[in-house]
């Protein structure tokens, strides 16, 4: 009997990361699961077992770039090998006027929504490199592509990271490695409701269907590359 597939997952205590790890713990997986808030790691980790599947969980700040080079050293320790990473983890700072950005918020943005994903690139390259079948997919925004008032900070760092991620895809390109963008569009999520308090929740799709796709992306069955998938436009098919 073959080993479970290993896949990361990070953002995982919430919203589109929780549902992943849900979807793909009932398709046999074995999750590394990182976020911040332990308490929210130990209910995803519950939700992860009622549906069958088992979680390592990693209670992490990815502004902590020397946790995610010892994340890696572990991963290789204990495993040799990761089979799929989940890059979903994201803050969205504030909605304002780029000249009213607060500085603090500015380096946090870039921190967890940039150079994390990019130290993780770094940190598990060469694991992903010794699966037979390697899966990234980023998580990504509209506003990447489609800048709105108010939202640049988020947006510029969207926007780096599809840059980053699709730059790895190339990179990837004679490898069994395949590196994707996700762009879930508007989701009944958190951090949804965060930025636009006022919108009724049950006219967006749900974190679990968005995550459906998500978990597809990362199967080895999924052999594209260097595209960035959109939601709403897969579900049209």
């Amino acid at each position: 009997m073959s080993a479970p597939r290993l896949v990361l997952i990070t953002g995982a205590s919430r919203g589109i990361g929780r549902a992943a790890a849900v979807a793909l713990a009932g398709e046999g997986c074995h999750l590394v699961l990182v976020a911040r808030s332990v308490g929210g790691l130990e209910e995803t980790d519950d939700a992860v077992k009622a549906a069958g599947g088992s979680a390592t969980l990693v209670p992490l700040d990815l502004r902590d770039g020397d946790g995610l080079d010892r994340l890696g050293a572990s991963i290789f320790e204990r495993w040799g090998k990761l089979d799929g990473f989940l890059g979903n983890a994201g803050v969205l700072g504030a909605l304002t006027p780029l000249s009213h950005l607060d500085v603090k918020l500015y380096d946090e943005l870039l921190a967890v929504n940039v150079t994390a994903n990019w130290r993780l690139i770094r940190s598990l390259d060469p694991l992903l490199k010794r699966a037979e079948a390697g899966r990234v997919v980023f998580v990504s925004s509209s506003v990447a592509q489609k800048p709105r008032a108010f939202w640049g900070g988020y947006a510029m760092t969207k926007a780096a990271l599809e840059s980053l991620a699709l730059t790895y895809a190339a990179e990837c390109e004679a490898t069994p490695v395949k590196v994707n963008v996700l762009n879930p569009g508007a989701t009944a999520t958190a951090m949804r409701a965060k930025a636009m308090p006022g919108e009724d929740p049950s006219t967006l799709p749900s974190a679990e269907a968005v995550a459906a796709l998500a978990a597809k992306m990362l199967t080895p069955e999924w052999t594209e590359q260097g595209a960035v998938v959109k939601y709403r436009e897969w579900v049209k098919g």
